[in-house]
């Protein structure tokens, strides 16, 4: 099942996708109780080529995982955390597809990092792990885009993570999968038609469960919330008139252009 967001006649509004024809959803599935399965006769939106897509939810935060995988710690020298290493994104860092990605004037060296991300569907806070898949409602393509010098710089990540148009989302979302069918899915990043990255779900440090247990341990994941579970190696800078692609298997491509300030 494919959930989109797109924009309405009156503003930003949900749909399913069946093949190439967006359908009405009635309300928003991160606030309403709705019948997923019933979308599909609900009223039709148009071919998806005709529907402006935007970010497939509008979470209130992103909670991100760094180096949670191996060969991506390496690539910069460091360490495997013996826990999941958490950092933020606002709400304001967030573009769907198509939308460019700003390069800061403060930085010379912004990179791509190709991520999956769990679309948290239920208010959740201290889930087990073998509860956590419950509370997610789906999944999509992101891109960790990281200002690197200013991360190097920084004791801390929030203006090298955090910037306006760091954090691409979308296509859509896919629902309705299980936490096995997302456990060893291919990453792949490309700039340019060039790939960059490429890595597998089963790789990661810490399982997407066990990343939604452990955040939730303490801090309370609201509906729309995003994880980004972290990037395989592979990650490298983007210039202006690049065009980057994140390509997971099962889920789609999400594609953004880069622009200078």
């Amino acid at each position: 099942m494919i959930l989109v967001r797109y924009t309405g006649k009156v503003g930003p509004a949900y749909g399913l996708l069946r093949g190439e024809i967006v359908h009405e959803l009635g309300g928003d599935p991160f606030v309403d109780s709705l019948d997923l399965s019933a979308a599909a006769h609900g009223q039709r939106v148009g071919v998806l080529d005709e529907v402006e897509l935007l970010a497939p939810c509008a979470p209130t935060k992103i909670v991100a995982v760094g180096r949670n995988y191996a060969q991506h710690a390496a690539e910069f020298g460091d360490d495997v955390p013996s826990e999941p290493l958490l950092f933020f994104k606002p709400s304001s860092a967030v573009i769907g597809p198509g939308a460019p990605i700003v390069l800061p004037t403060q930085s010379e060296r912004v990179d791509h990092e190709a991520e999956l991300c769990l679309v948290i569907g239920r208010r959740c806070r201290d889930v087990s792990p073998k509860e956590a898949w419950s509370y997610v409602l789906g999944v999509t393509c992101g891109n960790d885009v990281t200002a690197r010098d200013i991360q190097r710089k920084d004791a801390q990540w929030a203006r090298a993570k955090g910037f306006d148009t760091s954090a691409p989302l979308g296509p859509w979302i896919v629902a309705g999968l299980s936490a096995a069918e997302v456990s060893d899915l291919s990453i792949m990043c490309q700039v340019n038609g060039l790939r960059r990255q490429v890595g597998q779900t089963g790789d990661m440090v810490f399982a997407p469960s066990e990343l939604v247990s452990y955040i939730t341990q303490m801090i309370t994941l609201e509906p729309g919330d995003v994880v980004m579970t972290g990037t395989p190696a592979g990650v490298g800078p983007l210039a202006a008139g690049d065009v980057v692609e994140v390509t997971i298997e099962g889920i789609g491509t999400l594609s953004n252009p880069v622009v200078a300030a």
